[in-house]
């Protein structure tokens, strides 16, 4: 009888597992599906109602799914920004000088600036928010801490290459970093031709001094 129930106890927990994880899936597919709205209008001109026009999805089960619009653009930053955060990772593995790091670095960063501007831009909108919405902050200082995370595996490697080590910390490393791109993110939006080219150049020759 024991054996019995403890049995039934295991498959309980299993099927909670196997729901949560259909649960959790479903959340991340209507997040994917609300991210090119939040892009275009951003945090504070974005409702469940005006996501759910935009998308193939009901406003009753975006409701379901999300507690509120804080919770839905909570989730579609954390999970857009989990894959950014890995963008960079086969160039650090791979590269085996500096200049083959810094090239394949800045490939990337030029394309996720040209193509990817408004996630980019959704980002920078919710942790300017979290300055006021208490409910954002613990999410935007996980996130901070991994593209933080990013930066400094590439700066160690690029360092490491050169028989080197980072000459700052990784907290200040990334906000020199993020600021560099944010304001090219601007300058970019703004139609400048000149912003990506010119963040390049101020990346390439940061590096070494840095590094």
């Amino acid at each position: 009888m024991a054996r019995q129930a403890t049995g039934a106890a295991k498959r309980e927990a299993v099927a909670e597992i196997v729901r949560d994880d259909k649960f959790n899936a479903r959340r991340i597919e209507l997040a994917e599906a609300a991210l090119e709205t939040l892009g275009e209008l951003g945090f504070a001109r974005t409702s469940l109602r005006e996501i759910a026009q935009n998308s193939a999805f009901t406003h009753g089960v975006f409701h379901y799914y999300f507690s509120d619009k804080l919770d839905l653009i909570c989730c579609c930053v954390r999970h857009y920004k989990a894959k950014c955060v890995t963008r960079y990772d086969e160039v650090v593995a791979t590269a085996t000088s500096r200049d083959e790091l810094t090239e394949g670095f800045l490939a990337k960063l030029a394309a996720t600036l040209q193509n990817e501007a408004r996630m980019h831009r959704l980002w920078y909108d919710l942790r300017s928010q979290a300055m006021f919405e208490a409910a954002f902050r613990k999410d935007v200082l996980e996130i901070d801490k991994s593209l933080e995370a990013m930066i400094w595996r590439i700066a160690s490697r690029y360092a490491e290459l050169g028989g080197k080590r980072p000459a700052s910390s990784p907290g200040a490393l990334y906000a020199l970093f993020d600021g560099l791109f944010q304001s090219a993110l601007l300058k970019h939006l703004a139609g400048d031709k000149r912003a990506v080219p010119e963040l390049l150049d101020e990346v390439r020759r940061l590096l070494p001094t840095v590094c």
